[in-house]
C-alpha cells in the first residue's frame, strides 16, 4: 500500500519560474526591466519595473521656468528630443495665449516631422537589430547621422536640441540648413526602399513579428493607446489631422493605419509613416514664409534675439528682465493641457500658471508610460523570444516613465 507522504509525480509539479528580463539585456537597452513568469519557453504573466532611469523630471518643472525647462525635455524621448521642446512650448504658449509667427510654424513643423523620420528610424532599426536583421539597422542610423548634421547645423546640437523658445525659436534657419533639408528629402526614398527591401519580405523578421503581440481597436482605445502603436490597431485618430496646431493645415498628407494589430504592422505603419513625413518637409520647406522666427519683443515674455541684446540697449534691459526679474513674465492664474503628435503617440504637457514664470504644476502624458502597461498583455501566451520583438514595436524609451 502506497503511503500517503509519497512526493508528488512530475505531471502535478508546478513548472511556473520566474525570470527578470533586464535591464542588463542589450534589447531593453538597460533601463528596463521585465519580472516574467514562464512555464518552459512560454510566458504566463509579465510585470513592467520602471524607475531606473527615474530624475524627476515633472518636479523639476515647477522649479525652472518656461524657457529653462526646455533643457530637460530633451532627455525625456531622447530619440526624438525635438518633438518635446515643440511639444512643451506649445503648451506654454497655448497657456500664456501667444501665438508664433508664421515662419517659425513652418520651422517648427519641419523639425517635428524630421524628428518623427529620426525616430521611426531608430525604432523599426531596432527592432531589426533585436530580432537578427543586422543590415537594417546600418541604414537606419546612416540616416539618423544625417538628420544629426541637419539639426546641428541649425542650432549647433545634434543630440540634447534644446532648440525651441517661449514665443519663438533660439535661432532662425539659415540657407546652409534649408539645402540640407532638400538634400534630405531628395536622398532619403531610396534608402527607405531599400530598408523595406531587406525586412519586409525578410523571412526571418517576417515569421518573428507576424502575428506576435496582437492589440485589438477596442483594446487600443480602452488602454489609451495613440500613435503609430493605435494606428497599426486600426484606430485613425492623429492629432496632425483631428486637432491640426502648427502649420499641419497647411499640408497634404495622408493618416497612415492598418488594421493588423501585431508587432509586423506596427513596424509597417511606421515605415509608410516616414513616407508621408516626408512629403510634410518636402511641402514646408519649398514655402517657407519670411519674417521674424520670434513674436515681437513687446510682449515682454520673449527672450530677443541675441544681436539686438548685444546692440541695443531695448534688447539688453528686456533679457534682463526676463531672465533675471519677474517683471517680464507675468502669466495667467490658469491651467492648460495641450499635446502634439509625437512619433510615439500623443505627447501633452498640463500646466497651471499662478502668475510667476516658472509653472505651479507641470505633468507630462508620455506616450511610453501608457504604451509599457500593454506589455503584459501583449506577452502573454508567446514564448521569451518573442519578448524583444513586442518590445521593440512598442519602442519604449526608459525616460518618458519618469514621473
Amino acid at each position: 500500500m502506497p503511503s500517503t507522504l509519497e512526493a508528488p509525480s512530475p505531471v502535478e509539479q508546478d513548472y511556473r519560474w520566474t525570470l527578470n528580463f533586464g535591464p542588463q539585456h542589450p534589447a531593453t537597452h538597460t533601463t528596463l526591466r521585465l519580472v516574467l513568469q514562464i512555464e518552459g519557453e512560454r510566458v504566463v504573466d509579465a510585470k513592467p519595473d520602471i524607475g531606473y532611469l527615474h530624475s524627476g523630471f515633472e518636479k523639476i518643472g515647477e522649479h525652472l521656468n518656461y524657457n529653462q525647462y526646455v533643457t530637460v525635455t530633451d532627455r525625456m524621448n531622447y530619440i526624438s528630443p525635438l518633438a518635446n521642446n515643440i511639444a512643451w512650448h506649445h503648451a506654454v504658449e497655448t497657456l500664456l495665449g501667444i501665438k508664433v509667427t508664421p515662419r517659425c510654424k513652418y520651422i517648427r513643423t519641419i523639425l517635428a516631422e524630421l524628428a518623427r523620420i529620426s525616430d521611426h528610424l531608430l525604432c523599426d532599426g531596432a527592432m531589426a537589430l533585436d530580432t537578427g536583421a543586422f543590415t537594417a539597422f546600418l541604414y537606419a542610423f546612416n540616416q539618423r547621422e544625417a538628420l544629426y548634421d541637419v539639426f546641428e547645423t541649425l542650432c549647433g546640437a545634434r543630440f540634447t536640441t534644446s532648440y525651441t523658445r517661449t514665443g519663438g525659436l533660439m535661432y532662425d534657419a539659415t540657407p546652409l540648413f534649408v539645402e540640407q533639408v532638400r538634400q534630405f528629402v531628395k536622398s532619403f526614398p531610396a534608402v527607405h526602399a531599400e530598408m523595406c527591401r531587406l525586412l519586409n519580405r525578410n523571412r526571418i523578421f517576417v515569421e518573428r513579428t507576424k502575428g506576435i503581440g496582437f492589440l485589438s481597436k477596442e483594446d487600443a482605445i480602452n488602454r489609451s493607446a495613440t500613435g503609430p502603436i493605435a494606428r497599426a490597431s486600426g484606430v485613425t485618430r492623429d492629432l496632425r489631422k483631428d486637432e491640426p496646431y502648427l502649420a499641419y493645415a497647411d499640408f497634404d498628407f495622408n493618416v497612415i493605419c492598418s488594421t493588423g494589430g501585431d508587432c509586423f504592422h506596427r513596424y509597417l505603419v511606421r515605415m509608410d509613416e516616414m513616407v508621408e513625413s516626408l512629403k510634410i518637409v518636402a511641402q514646408a520647406i519649398e514655402n517657407l514664409p519670411s519674417g521674424p522666427v520670434n513674436v515681437p519683443m513687446a510682449e515682454r515674455t520673449i527672450l530677443p534675439d541675441k544681436d539686438r541684446v548685444y546692440d541695443t540697449i531695448e534688447g539688453l534691459i528686456t533679457h534682463f528682465e526676463v531672465v533675471m526679474t519677474n517683471r517680464g513674465f507675468q502669466t495667467p492664474r490658469e491651467e492648460c493641457y495641450a499635446a502634439i503628435e509625437a512619433p510615439n503617440g500623443e505627447l501633452g504637457f498640463y500646466l497651471v500658471g499662478d502668475g510667476s514664470e516658472i509653472a505651479y504644476r507641470a505633468r507630462c502624458r508620455p506616450p511610453s508610460f501608457i504604451h509599457f502597461a500593454l506589455f503584459p498583455d501583449l506577452i502573454k501566451g508567446h514564448t521569451v523570444s518573442d519578448i524583444v520583438a513586442v518590445l521593440g514595436s512598442l519602442n519604449i524609451i526608459a525616460a518618458e516613465l519618469d514621473r
